[in-house]
């Protein structure tokens, strides 16, 4: 997900993404702990991600 098109998505949507971003790593954790992912650095982009996405809300919510 772009910047951009996270800066274009309202606080409750934000809410939502981050919920099943953080529920998506979580997921991920788990299946790479019984038996190596096939891509495990899929496991930081999806941090990454979830950090962006708190960020937006923080300037969602301050502004």
């Amino acid at each position: 997900m772009k910047n951009a098109e996270i800066q274009k998505l309202g606080v409750e949507e934000l809410k939502k993404q981050i919920a099943a971003e953080q529920e998506n790593i979580s997921r991920l954790k788990l299946a790479h702990a019984i038996s190596p992912i096939e891509n495990p650095m899929r496991i930081r982009q999806n941090r990454k991600l979830i950090a962006k996405l708190e960020t937006a809300l923080s300037a969602a919510t301050k502004a």
